[in-house]
Formats: C-alpha cells, structure tokens, sequence
C-alpha cells in the first residue's frame, strides 16, 4: 500500500491506473478506524480495480466549542486496517495542501437545502465543511466512485445532491451501516463512553425500530411517534437533539403518500454525540 501526502503524486498514482482502464474508488475518512470503515474498503474492493483511501481531520467541518483538537489520530493503526482491507493507496494530506488559500474564508461548498435541517440544526457550519472537503477529495482523486457509509445519512444524501447539481462524474455508493453486537452503530466517538452509558447507548436503536414498528403497524401520525421516542430517549438518561421520520430519498417531511422512510436521531449521551437511522419501507 503506498501512502501519499502530495496533491501532484496522488494525482500521478491514479492517472497511472485509469491508463491501464483499470476503475479506482475513493473511500474518504478521518482515520481512527474501526469495522465500519473497512467494511467501506472491502465494498470498494468490490466494486472496484483500485481503492484509495484518504484520511484526513477537517477542520472545516467542526465548530466552535466541538472536538477538533481531540479527535483521535491513529494512522499507524490505521494503516495496518487498510492493509488488511485491501487498500492500494492510503492519502494523507496536510490542511495546507486541502486548503492552500487557509481553511478560513476560504472557499466552501453548500448544499442549504439539506444542510440547515436535522444535525444542520445543531452544527451549523458542518456540512458546508464536509461538501467543501470531499468536492477537494474528488477533485484531486478523480476516482469513478465514492463510498460512504449509511450510518451517516444526511451527509449520504447531501453528497448525491451535491454531485449531481454540480456534474461530478464520480457514482455515490452506500454502505450499511455496521453495528457492535448489542445494536449500537459504530462510530469513532463511541470511545468518549463510559461503562455505563455504553451500557445505555444501545437503547437509541430500539427506540428507533419501536418507531419503525408503529408505522408497520399503521400508525401515520408522524409527530406523536416522533414525541414518543423523545420521551423514551430522556427517560434513558440521553439528551436527544431531534428524532425525525424523513422520506428516504430527499429528507423532506413525508407526505400522505410516501413509501420510501427514513427514521434518523441524534442524542447526546455523556461526551459522545451519537447519531443513527433506519429503513422504512411501507407497504
């Protein structure tokens, strides 16, 4: 696996590759990597001649007050999982290189209409950072597909928006969300818990899927079941910011004839902000 921090080098490597016909995939991250990314590397290996994957701490997506600073950094161990996965390039670029002109007001990339609503709410400036540094990785990878994973859905869907608006000729490839044995979706920040809020944490996914329940069982009055979980959340001893029933494909607010769901929450429980979602599919 060759490991890559130039722009120029990274472009060579994969120009190199689409000489030979060969189709590369991108599988952009922050590092501290667990079974959910490389369950990504091995969906790229999949779909895909070459993988790389790049790793890389945004700041741009992260505001005042969150967890920039802490964030863990474990390429070493990083390193040995991509290996492992499969991985032929790994892109670890420096901010200078991602934002040559300074990463503060520099240029960003928005998509308002799926960027202001839901975690948009309560991290204003997030998304705009995450459009503006995969369109950078995109750019500089020029790979023929992308794959991000379900657990993160807003930003899913916000990604195809962006590249279909802006003619982007890379393909948007979804991985299933991957869970610890007791449900919980795994996440980087789920080493912020404590023993006994781990122990807690998995209640978000039931109470996700006795929403998904009540409308299997016929129940449309959307807010009460969105209310009902909220109560069920704090009762647990977590602070929800939101549980919202989305249509799956646009998130906006279903309407009397939507088929296609989408349950997503966000709750904060001790230091770790978890977030998770689920399919709907009525009959």
């Amino acid at each position: 696996m060759k490991t890559l921090r130039g722009v120029q080098s990274m472009r060579r490597v994969v120009a190199g590759w689409h000489d030979l016909g060969a189709r590369v995939a991108l599988v952009p991250t922050m590092g501290n990597l667990h079974e959910g990314h490389a369950s990504l590397m091995r969906l790229a290996r999949r779909r895909a001649d070459r993988v790389v994957a790049s790793i890389f701490v945004n700041p741009t997506q992260f505001g005042p007050g969150e967890d920039f600073a802490a964030y863990p950094r474990t390429l070493a161990a990083d390193r040995h999982t991509l290996r492992a996965a499969g991985v032929d390039a790994l892109f670890v670029p420096t901010v200078r290189a991602m934002y040559p002109g300074g990463h503060d007001g520099g240029t960003l990339v928005s998509v308002p209409a799926l960027s202001r609503q839901l975690c948009g709410v309560y991290r204003p400036v997030h998304f705009d950072g995450v459009a503006s540094v995969v369109l950078r990785l995109l750019n500089i990878v020029a790979p023929d597909l992308a794959v991000f994973g379900e657990k993160d859905y807003q930003q899913l869907v916000l990604l195809r928006r962006m590249v279909s608006d802006l003619h982007v000729p890379v393909g948007i490839v979804a991985g299933p969300t991957v869970r610890e044995p007791d449900g919980l979706a795994m996440s980087s920040r789920n080493g912020y818990l404590t023993a006994g809020e781990r122990r807690i944490a998995p209640l978000l996914l039931r109470t996700l899927r006795e929403c998904r329940m009540g409308l299997l069982a016929g129940e449309r009055d959307f807010r009460a079941l969105e209310r009902r979980a909220l109560r069920r959340l704090k009762q647990a001893g977590l602070r929800p910011e939101y549980v919202e029933i989305r249509e799956a494909g646009t998130l906006q607010a279903p309407s009397a004839r939507a088929r296609r769901l989408r349950i997503l929450a966000a709750a904060w429980l001790g230091r770790a902000r978890l977030i998770d979602n689920i399919a709907v599919n009525l009959p």
